[in-house]
């Protein structure tokens, strides 16, 4: 039985964080495999390094920082002298890579600096592992992750991956804690790639697909995945449960705790997925399985902000055919992701999911993108939305769902709804300002509530 254990950046921050984790590992015999992401705080010193016309001293400050936050990690390892040199040459890469970019702006170069943050992780969770007494090495996922060359966000080759690790990962394991990277791989020419943020998970997974694995424990700093974000509702629940069906769901319209990709793996090889706290791992935390014992119609309510609403007008949808392909194609062109769709004859209203967008951060509504959308038809723009989503089962055949829904949201204002597609969701726009207040609303009728 092979499990494999993804730490998170808040898990992996510290060595007080990385002991608690090693202790997870070691308590989990199962466990053959832990993915790291960098320690919290320094992918974005190291997103920072990547942007143009830095001064020399902000580039040394930036660089100190992440040297702090590693060193401090460092000092509590006794058996310190190698991992020091190791972790000074990474150390001095991220040095040479953002000099580097001050000539040369490309994206290769940046996902080889921004792989950096794990490669150090892994260095020091490797040696606190051994210094608690397990049986622990590093391993180079870019052995075993192939991907594409779309830098920033790679697509994972899941065949060669398969191939991969089974001939360069699998053996290793039979009693050695394999300690690696998430987010990142490498393509067929050996240059790094990154995954995109929130990789981690997804690398996990893609190990897990590939290994064959039992299960995936995703450990973070939340006891499981809830019924919606504590932080809005106070009533909110931890789940013991959730179908694949479900947790995908979550995951697309803004569950934080999971990255969406992660459930494509799982999915295919039906592999089970943890989900628990690092700091508190006797709290429990949730299981995502491929069936479970209890599918209500109401499971949670995500939301996603800063979303766009693109309306596009045309007489020429009129009885036309063809005018969406268009739409799509021009849309497709452009890397731009399309989330939610609602058409009347002459109307196309889709809201875009920013994450679907180059990876750089640029403008997701572009001069170049809407010039040729205007040769279609009319467009508009509306920014400072929020998408709240309601999750469940049996959400499309469920008699007086909406007219329960659309009670609790009656003092505001819905731009947008989209149901029917889905047996497991509900989809309203809304502004932004009032999302956490459509969240609260709505989990307290639904959770909260004695109405069956």
């Amino acid at each position: 039985m092979t499990v494999i254990a993804k730490f998170g950046g808040t898990s992996v921050a510290d060595f007080a964080a990385m002991s608690r984790c090693a202790e997870i590992v070691l308590n989990r015999p199962q466990t053959r495999v832990v993915v790291v992401s960098a320690s919290s705080g320094v992918t974005n010193l190291l997103v920072a390094l990547t942007q143009a016309n830095i001064t020399d001293a902000q580039r040394v400050a930036l660089l100190n920082d992440i040297a702090l936050i590693q060193q401090n990690i460092l000092q509590h390892i006794t058996q310190r002298e190698v991992i020091s040199q190791a972790l000074e040459v990474l150390l001095s890469r991220i040095w040479q890579l953002s000099e580097a970019l001050v000539l040369d702006r490309s994206k290769s170069l940046m996902d080889e600096l921004l792989s950096l943050g794990e490669q150090c992780s892994s260095l020091l969770f490797a040696a606190v592992l051994r210094q608690l007494g397990g049986r622990a090495e590093v391993f180079d996922i870019r052995r075993v992750m192939r991907t594409d060359s779309h830098f920033g966000r790679a697509e994972p080759l899941i065949d060669e991956i398969a191939v991969l690790a089974n001939e360069h990962l699998a053996p290793l394991l039979d009693d050695t804690v394999m300690v690696t990277q998430g987010f990142i791989g490498a393509d067929c020419h050996g240059k790094t790639t990154t995954l995109g943020r929130g990789g981690s998970d997804y690398s996990a997974a893609l190990l897990a697909e590939a290994l064959a694995a039992e299960a995936v424990e995703i450990w973070t700093d939340v006891a499981g995945i809830f019924s919606t974000d504590p932080r809005l509702a106070p009533g909110a629940k931890a789940l013991k449960e959730i179908s694949f069906n479900e947790a995908a769901e979550m995951a697309t319209f803004g569950a934080k705790v999971l990255h969406p990709a992660t459930i494509l793996p799982a999915v295919r090889r039906q592999i089970q997925v943890f989900v628990g706290s690092s700091v508190a791992p006797e709290q429990g935390g949730t299981w995502i399985r491929h069936q479970v014992t209890d599918a209500p119609v109401f499971r949670a309510v995500a939301v996603r902000k800063d979303q766009t609403l693109l309306n596009l007008h045309s007489l020429k949808m009129l009885h036309a055919q063809g005018f969406l392909a268009h739409i799509f194609a021009t849309l497709a062109k452009h890397k731009i992701s399309v989330d939610l769709i609602t058409t009347s004859e002459v109307n196309v209203a889709l809201t875009l999911d920013k994450t679907g967008s180059d990876s750089s951060g640029s403008g997701l509504i572009n001069a170049p993108l809407l010039q040729e959308l205007s040769e279609h038809c009319r467009v508009s723009v509306e920014d400072n939305l929020a998408l709240v989503a309601i999750i469940g089962n049996r959400i499309a055949t469920t008699s007086g769902l909406c007219r329960r829904v659309f009670s609790v949201l009656e003092p505001f204002n819905v731009r947008m709804i989209c149901q029917g597609a889905s047996a497991h969701n509900l989809c309203i726009l809304v502004a932004q300002a009032d999302a956490a207040a459509v969240v609260s609303a709505l989990h307290t009728d639904l959770f909260e509530s004695d109405v069956d």
